[in-house]
């Protein structure tokens, strides 16, 4: 064989090994392409996630290029790694058709939550510290009144005193069998427990036949919804029975049944309500109140006209009080004086108790209002806002020798306008 052969041959075995090395790649290629697509995911389906939706469990799970593959997510997705992701423990993804995998969720078990510094901090049956949060879980029990010093995550809560976080345990393990679950448990300072539903109480009473006490309270509680009161379930003895105590709701000009007369005849003040029962007189409204007991009423010349602006002592108080003054006042039930009079300034209610000053009014709209030396001695105050009466904007409005002798002073601006002391002591004769 000649040279020139030998190399001619060399050259057609190396043509053939790049043939066939262009062959496996197009092969490997083409069935990496299938294997992508035919295993592409395109369904998923979520099991045992009660805290995270099916989406949000999708975007914590199936990251990066291999996530998109039903063969490859169960290797690379499965984890027990969960970081910062409250209440989860593990997700274990697994193939279930060629483009259908299944999350399951492994998930921390809360049976209920304490209130500690600024969070809420949940615990499982075990009474283990396993989660805490800013935010509640409104589906775990929520108790108020045990208190702990400290906390360690994974170690078991250090309650204090009788037995109340074992308490807890055994009523959120009665909850997870009933969906009646409180707005929040209350243990008090003799460990005696209380459970809130709006506006009734249930007082259970000790820790002792807890099964037969939350079955009676299941059994009431339909019955009752929607009144008000306390709901006596102490006693452990199957003889006695629950007692409702309902708490009588005050009668108010809103609520008031009544209007009608004896014979039946609405008449808008009658005494009695459309069944002819006896309801008594219609209640006073704020409103009544304060004009039945308001200070005001006299004329300047210190006659009762019932609508002047003037005290029994002169004192201008301005017009009668009105529903959009009260209104105004929010939840400020005050404007009474120490003897009941009615004057929008007083600190006490219509009952007798004090409730201190107007809001944002201690020193403004009243006596010296905006400080007694504020661009003058008493300027902008001794009976302010009163634009129409004596001493308007001023017992000595905008100072006492503001560009001369008593100008804009003594009975500045509005005692006698276009009279004798108009802007002045004698100003303007």
């Amino acid at each position: 064989m000649t040279k020139q052969h030998k190399k001619l041959q060399w050259k057609n075995s190396i043509s053939t090994w790049k043939l066939i090395g262009i062959c496996l790649a197009a092969v490997l290629l083409a069935g990496g392409i299938f294997f992508f697509s035919y295993f592409k995911v395109s369904n998923v389906e979520v099991m045992g996630s009660s805290y995270y939706s099916e989406s949000e469990v999708r975007d914590m799970i199936l990251q990066g290029p291999l996530a998109g593959n039903t063969v490859l997510a169960p290797i690379f997705c499965s984890t027990d790694d969960t970081g910062d992701i409250p209440f989860v423990e593990g997700f274990r993804v697994k193939q279930m058709n060629h483009n259908t995998i299944v999350i399951s969720v492994k998930e921390k078990k809360p049976v209920g939550c304490i209130p500690y510094l600024d969070s809420y901090v949940y615990f499982d049956r075990n009474g283990v510290f396993i989660e805490s949060s800013r935010d509640r879980m409104e589906k775990v029990p929520y108790f108020q009144g045990i208190q702990v010093d400290k906390v360690v995550k994974n170690e078991k809560l250090p309650v204090k005193g009788m037995p109340v976080l074992e308490t807890a345990v055994a009523l959120s393990t009665i909850f997870q069998k009933n969906d009646l679950l409180p707005e929040y448990i209350e243990f008090d300072e003799n460990y005696q427990i209380s459970m809130i539903y709006g506006d009734i109480t249930i007082k259970l009473g000790e820790n002792t036949q807890l099964e037969n006490k939350m079955a009676r309270v299941f059994a009431i509680l339909p019955l009752i919804t929607g009144k008000k009161g306390i709901l006596h379930v102490e006693s452990s003895d199957e003889n006695s029975k629950p007692t409702f105590e309902m708490e009588k709701e005050e009668v108010t000009a809103e609520n008031w049944t009544g209007g009608y007369d004896e014979n039946g005849d609405y008449t808008g003040d009658g005494e009695y309500d459309e069944n002819g029962k006896y309801v008594g007189p219609k209640p006073m409204t704020e409103l009544d109140y304060a004009l039945e007991n308001w200070v005001g009423g006299y004329d300047e010349e210190g006659d009762y006209t019932g609508w002047g602006e003037y005290d029994e002592y002169l004192n201008y108080v301005g017009s009668a009080p009105t529903q959009e003054e009260l209104d105004a006042n929010g939840d400020w039930h005050g404007g009474y004086n120490e003897y009941g009079g009615y004057n929008k300034t007083g600190e006490y209610d219509r009952e007798g108790n004090y409730v201190g000053p107007k809001p944002d009014s201690s020193s403004g709209n009243g006596n010296y209002d905006d400080s007694s030396s504020d661009d003058g001695n008493y300027d902008d105050g001794y009976y302010d806002d009163y634009d129409d009466g004596s001493y308007d904007d001023g017992y000595y409005d905008d100072s006492y020798y503001d560009d001369g002798s008593y100008d804009e002073g003594y009975y500045g601006d509005s005692y006698y306008a276009d009279e004798s002391y108009d802007d002045g002591y004698y100003g303007y004769e």
